[in-house]
């Protein structure tokens, strides 16, 4: 079925930068709206608990998951064939993922408003990841922190066993998987 696809149409490859975009700015003004004042605290920590925990989902996934477990290192590896192709997760595996491993857990440990806000956070971690991944091979460098992303995943292109982080390089410093050159 091509809702499962890991290469997308443009059209598919888009919405989903659309769908995640929309449940960013659709879900704080949901919490805002409906979550009790005195939790709006504990929900922020909730948020940045979820966006801290989500860089090491990001390492986790593209060094455990997509270069050390089947099928899914067949299909990684696909994108290091064709880094330009449109390929990316589908949709709906990564809003099963993200609810399934983040929403439940989240919501029995903490709540919905605690569940919410982890969510969020790792909503917003998958969303850039997802945007920087794709600038790293699509648009041209302006910043200094791009061309830098950009050369650390030409250098992971180039030797697979480096350089996982494609937003920040914390985890490959802490597990010893960067390399520079």
């Amino acid at each position: 079925m091509k809702v499962f696809s890991i290469e997308h149409s443009k059209i598919a490859y888009f919405v989903d930068y659309v769908v995640y975009l929309v449940f960013i700015l659709l879900l704080p003004f949901i919490l805002m709206h409906f979550a009790p004042p005195q939790v709006w605290a504990q929900i922020a920590i909730s948020v940045v608990a979820g966006l801290a925990i989500w860089s090491l989902i990001e390492y986790a996934m593209h060094r455990l998951v997509f270069h050390g477990i089947e099928p899914f290192q067949r299909m990684h590896g696909e994108h290091h064939r064709r880094p330009q192709a449109l390929i990316a997760t589908p949709t709906v595996l990564s809003i099963t993922l993200i609810m399934v491993f983040v929403w439940l857990p989240a919501t029995l440990l903490g709540g919905l408003w605690l569940g919410c806000g982890a969510t969020l956070g790792v909503t917003v971690g998958y969303f850039a990841y997802g945007v920087s991944h794709h600038a790293v091979h699509h648009w041209r460098s302006r910043s200094v922190w791009m061309r830098q992303r950009k050369r650390l995943h030409a250098i992971h292109h180039r030797f697979p066993h480096y350089n996982y982080g494609v937003t920040m390089s914390l985890w490959d410093l802490i597990f010893h998987t960067g390399k520079q050159q």
